[in-house]
């Protein structure tokens, strides 16, 4: 049964199925077509979570098996709490969860964070849970994957349209079991909506006090419901301007002129369909297109004088992707083949003005695109006291194309490819059922998984998961996940082109040579990478107490064991002779058949000395390419809770959401173990969000705090403290139910009321970004105005 939900009053001439899709907006419910009649079904396990006579059979994220339930934290955002927060796009809103760290491919990285902390190309964003990597972190759009972009194999989040997201799942747990390669941290799949019947017409207009950041959105999303199917299209413009350091007082005098966030513009179009084929086949296609120009200025100059120097970066994104799936219920079983096919290509360049005279410094593109094939099955398989044991299988392949294209006849261009099949399998088994009445039991679900993938260039990788979920009375639940996870290495990993640097002995730290002595300095890729693998746990409690009706908390402990991270394993390649650590990276007095074979190998070789190359007087070579040596270990603590309850003619909303981190590195075991959470340009220890709100009728308002904790700057002699920023949000929304203006959704919204602003960093040249731009914004206060009209 449906429990007692509010709906708004239906006026006007409307069919059945525009009706029940008014009713059942922003209700967690959807309506399903089914032979001659409609299943009113949860859209969500979030819907049910405590329930087990009522699991639906809807395809949740963290499994692979309709209705199960998940034993790894699953995180649920909604297209409706986005816009109660004032958020105006789907990559504010994820930056706000304190799981994921800023850094990654995303804009407003500046130039002095480290390449393996993040970088902007383009314009694109990315998720980038526990700051593992956006490379680290598996984005799906409706359950399918899309085409990486740029070179860090992150998935660009910001193509996507907010009126085509129906929720947004984040699962915070290693699932390569269920996914396969880059679900390390966890996984995120954006849901498209289903329940839109009609037309919904908006603009979001926004900018910063400070100066900068003028936002303009405009979309127009139109659906259609029907017995047997649905369809609906999505579009959105948007134009934000850049902000410039001039625009910050605590920029201005350390770095002026430079652009803390690039200007960007784009298109981006969404669409889905959706048709029942008599009682047994259900068909689904969707459909994604996006283009995005951005670009930043700077000075190359100390004072930042653009009269003396300038230079502009600049870019265009363009991607599309298609995905298909093909439904045959037999019975309690579901069969399902699906596909994809995607491209994602960035052209960037840059243009360089001393003076009057310019030049190029540079123009290329970095393509990505990926097509898939896979067959797989769910359903039932015997009856057990907790419900029918269930099973999911499947079979697919995946292929994945990279170039990277920097002018015709340039030793770094780079193109290649790699093909994947895999096979996979879950197990859904609920033991035990509240009927049995067992002493301090009341159900019992154990799960298991295992994953099995074959790639032509890096081998065979086989990664297993098991899971418990234990009720252990009606108010308390507890949940516990073991398995291992593992990323596969991008190709521009391992086919980087490699450079040979002739330097004197002195660059890679050598002295006491003779004079004339030199050394080799290879960078780049490596086609032996292996996969990095981990192995990741967490335990779960769930506190939902009868005696505090509306009262959730989940309280979560996690831990990841990541190795054979791939790494340049000399970070600071002028002291590899001076630090022993750096031992096995070096090659003393090497001989010529080694010389040739290092020198051979690499698609440049550039002499810095004043001489020429002379074999006898070298006297080592430094291997810096890309290798499988890291390890890293991450653990930490999640809360989760939620409590509502009647207040004043309304409803009261409470929410806090907080992540405790702690996170080390070693290079290589013969160098020590060193922090990496709580240091700059790395995740702080804690970040939280709390959010307060009052709902009445159609007037929703909201106040949120964020909380992202200091940070250490370790990069100069005297370690120092970044204090940490909070900023606090207040937004006002107000539905129109009735009247002429019905159908009008207005959102004001001040996000950073009070100004918290990033505190400064010590910098080195004229393009570094006075703060910490992976965990601190720019943007300062924002005033926003949101209007929404469904016709």
């Amino acid at each position: 049964m449906v429990d007692v939900l509010p709906a708004p009053a239906l006026k006007g001439k409307l069919s059945v199925e525009e009706a029940i899709a008014t009713l059942l907006e922003g209700s967690g419910l959807r309506a399903r077509a089914s032979g001659a009649g409609l299943f009113i079904e949860a859209v969500s396990q979030a819907a049910d979570t405590h329930d087990d006579d009522h699991a639906t059979d809807v395809l949740v994220t963290g499994s692979r098996i309709r209705g199960a339930k998940v034993a790894s934290p699953v995180i649920t955002l909604d297209r409706d709490a986005i816009r109660d927060s004032g958020k105006a796009t789907i990559v504010d809103a994820l930056r706000s969860l304190p799981q994921n760290f800023g850094g990654g491919q995303n804009p407003g990285i500046g130039f002095n964070v480290p390449e393996g902390s993040g970088q902007q190309t383009g314009g694109g964003a990315s998720i980038n849970l526990r700051g593992l990597g956006s490379d680290a972190t598996l984005t799906l759009l409706d359950g399918h994957r899309v085409s990486y972009s740029v070179s860090k194999q992150s998935v660009d989040i910001s193509s996507i349209p907010l009126g085509a997201i129906g929720r947004i799942d984040i699962v915070p747990d290693g699932a390569s079991a269920l996914y396969g390669s880059d679900a390390v941290a966890g996984v995120v799949n954006i849901v498209l909506r289903r329940d839109l019947n009609g037309i919904e017409t908006g603009f979001t207009i926004g900018g910063a006090t400070d100066g900068g950041d003028l936002t303009q959105i405009y979309s127009l999303t139109a659906g259609k419901i029907w017995r047997t199917g649905s369809a609906f299209i999505a579009y959105e413009y948007g134009d934000t301007s850049e902000i410039n350091a001039n625009q910050r007082a605590y920029a201005a005098t350390r770095r002026p002129n430079l652009d803390l966030f690039p200007a960007q513009r784009r298109h981006s179009v969404l669409g889905r369909v959706q048709q029942q084929l008599g009682d047994t086949l259900t068909v689904a296609v969707d459909a994604t297109f996006n283009k995005r120009w951005s670009g930043l200025w700077y000075s190359q100059d100390p004072s930042g004088n653009l009269s003396i120097s300038r230079t502009h970066n600049y870019g265009v994104a363009q991607s599309y992707g298609l995905a298909g799936s093909l439904d045959w219920s037999l019975g309690n079983w579901v069969a399902t083949l699906s596909g994809n096919l995607g491209q994602d290509r960035v052209d960037y360049a840059g243009d360089t003005f001393t003076g009057t005279v310019g030049r190029s410094i540079g123009r290329g593109f970095y393509r990505n695109s990926a097509r898939a094939v896979e067959l797989s099955g769910n359903g039932a398989l015997f009856a057990l006291p907790g419900g029918p044991a269930k099973l999911a299988v499947g079979t697919g392949y995946r292929h994945i194309d990279f170039e990277r294209f920097n002018g015709a006849g340039n030793s770094q261009n780079t193109s290649h490819d790699q093909a994947d099949y895999y096979a996979f399998g879950e197990l859904s088994l609920p033991l035990l059922a509240k009927d049995q009445h067992l002493p301090l039991l009341d159900s019992l679900v154990l799960s298991a998984a295992a994953r099995y993938e074959h790639y032509n260039h890096v081998g065979d990788v086989l990664t297993p998961k098991f899971g418990i979920i234990a009720a252990l009375g009606p108010d308390v639940s507890i949940k516990g996940s073991w398995g291992q996870s593992f990323r596969a290495p991008t190709l521009y990993q391992g086919y980087q082109p490699v450079q040979a640097y002739l330097g004197t002995a002195s660059l890679v730290g050598g002295t006491g040579y003779p004079a004339g002595s030199t050394s080799i300095l290879l960078l780049g890729g490596n086609p032996n990478l292996k996969p990095e693998r981990s192995t990741n746990w967490s335990a779960t409690l769930d506190l939902h107490p009868r005696a505090l009706d509306g009262l959730s908390l989940e309280i979560s402990y996690f831990s990841v064991h990541y190795r054979d991270r791939i790494i340049t394993p000399i970070p600071d390649y002028s002291v590899s002779l001076a630090n022993p650590g750096y031992a096995n990276f070096v090659s003393l007095n090497p001989g010529s058949a080694e010389l040739a074979a290092a020198l051979g190998g690499a698609a440049t070789i550039t002499n810095l000395t004043s001489g020429t190359y002379d074999p006898t007087k070298v006297i080592a070579i430094v291997y810096n390419n890309n290798i499988n040596a890291g390890r890293q270990v991450i653990q930490g603590i999640d809360a989760l809770g939620r409590y509502k309850a009647p207040l004043a003619g309304g409803t009261l909303s409470v929410m806090a959401d907080a992540a405790y981190l702690e996170s080390d590195q070693q290079i290589s075991p013969t160098l020590p173990v060193t922090q990496k959470a709580g240091i700059i340009f790395n995740p702080p220890h804690l970040r939280l969000r709390g959010e307060l709100g009052w709902n009445a009728g159609g007037l929703t308002i909201s106040g949120a705090v964020t909380r992202i904790g200091p940070v250490l700057d370790n990069r100069i002699a005297t370690t120092a403290r970044v204090p940490g920023m909070t900023p606090v949000d207040l937004t006002v929304r107000y539905k129109v139910t009735e009247g002429p203006a019905r159908g009008v959704d207005i959102t004001a919204s001040v996000q950073n009321l009070f100004n918290a602003q990033p505190s400064p960093i010590t910098t080195s040249f004229p393009t570094d970004t006075p703060y910490d731009s992976t965990n601190y914004s720019a943007v300062g206060r924002f005033l926003s105005l949101s209007v929404i009209k469904k016709w």
